[in-house]
């Protein structure tokens, strides 16, 4: 039997996949990956989440404004996210955080943003989804500055930091998710991170149609290739594809809230 998993972040609305979608979700469906949450990076691309999440029953829909676009955002696009957040198909918030490798917006105004879905994400009871690059000191402190009102529902997209990072994000209450990038034959260091992360706060995903795995690297990436990623960690972690697939998507419906 196929191990059933759950792309915890792709973005099925992107021009990759405008001529083939139907294709890529059903193969990632035939491939095992019963569901999929696609990722809103500004209020365009969240609506259009939603519409993929109303579209397809094994798609469901994350709402925000990215970093990279927190100075982009005009009158009004913060309130319609609020408004999408309560989408009953909308069962996170994000994608959010810090991004000082592009610094496509003013650091300030990214630390802005990230205060707003962390507030939303408590006020609406739905997990926030957490990018970061090159920015891990300013992303723990105001996560650590968020922590004061209580635990943390989130998860760390894409996680490529430390394991000192991890652990601290983890003791908050986070749980970590892995891409593609640890498949990769010479991320050894990020292996030995993903080791250190315990089992019930693992996710796996794609950030599709991004960073293809190993042996898929340098293709467009989609939902069905998340089966390489869990591959890869249940070898890191001495356990079967199945357990691996099995563990990652329980944490995936308790914190997603999925059925």
């Amino acid at each position: 039997m196929t191990p059933v998993l759950i792309d915890t972040h792709c973005h099925l609305d992107a021009e990759a996949f405008h001529n083939d979608l139907d294709e890529v979700v059903q193969q990632a469906i035939d491939s095992g990956v019963e569901k999929m949450l696609t990722i809103g990076i500004t209020v365009q691309t969240s609506e259009a989440a939603v519409a993929l999440a109303d579209r397809f029953p094994q798609v469901f829909a994350v709402v925000g404004i990215q970093p990279n676009y927190a100075s982009e955002v005009q009158p009004g696009d913060w309130e319609r996210i609020v408004e999408l957040a309560a989408h009953p198909q909308a069962v996170g918030i994000g994608e959010t955080g810090l991004d000082q490798y592009w610094d496509h917006a003013p650091l300030d105004v990214q630390q802005e943003y990230f205060e707003l879905h962390l507030q939303l994400s408590r006020e609406c009871g739905k997990p926030f989804v957490v990018h970061c690059r090159d920015a891990e000191a300013n992303v723990l402190a105001m996560l650590k500055d968020d922590f004061k009102h209580g635990a943390l529902n989130g998860v760390m997209h894409s996680f490529c930091g430390d394991a000192n990072m991890a652990a601290e994000c983890v003791s908050m209450g986070m749980h970590i998710s892995f891409a593609g990038m640890v498949t990769y034959k010479k991320n050894d260091q990020l292996r030995e991170v993903a080791k250190t992360v315990p089992l019930e706060r693992l996710l796996v995903e794609t950030d599709s149609p991004y960073l293809a795995p190993h042996p898929k690297r340098g293709k467009r990436n989609e939902p069905a290739w998340v089966r390489h990623t869990a591959e890869c960690l249940a070898a890191v972690h001495g356990m079967s594809p199945a357990e691996l697939a099995a563990q990652t998507t329980a944490n995936a419906k308790r914190l997603f809230r999925l059925a």
